[in-house]
């Protein structure tokens, strides 16, 4: 009985899935085909009717979204060919239903490649550099 009372308060008795997920991700997340970092923290994600909105803190977010395409190996991370510069608030709050941490200033956000967004926290004292460790937000479809 206290099995099935755990799954009624974690979608799937996933701790890392907010309330309202249809869908449960595998243990390794892998956001459009690439996996988030090792090292990543803070996961939570939202999954609804084929489409995945994720959130963690990771110190290797760089070879992230070079792994996934955003970013050439040899780019500048903050290229404005890539995305754009902005603040977090309310146009960068959590997608709708996802749960955890909201974004820090400053953020980018990197144009969508094969159905993938993201929106990473820069850092406030240094403009071509990431947040030590930063956050993610990272919108993909499933399935």
């Amino acid at each position: 009985m206290w099995l099935l009372r755990d799954e009624l308060f974690h979608p799937f008795g996933d701790d890392r899935a907010c309330s309202g997920s249809d869908q449960r991700l595998p243990g390794t997340i892998s956001a459009g085909g690439t996996r988030i970092p090792a090292d990543a923290s803070d996961v939570h994600y939202y999954v609804h009717n084929g489409s995945a909105a994720l959130t963690f803190e990771s110190g290797l977010l760089a070879d992230y979204l070079r792994s996934a395409g955003l970013v050439p190996r040899d780019g500048e991370l903050f290229a404005e060919t890539y995305g754009t510069k902005g603040v977090a608030g309310e146009g960068f709050a959590l997608p709708a239903g996802l749960c955890g941490t909201a974004l820090r200033d400053p953020v980018f956000t990197y144009r969508t490649v094969n159905g993938v967004g993201v929106t990473v926290e820069r850092s406030p004292l240094f403009g071509d550099s990431l947040r030590f460790p930063a956050r993610a937000v990272i919108t993909y479809p499933v399935g």
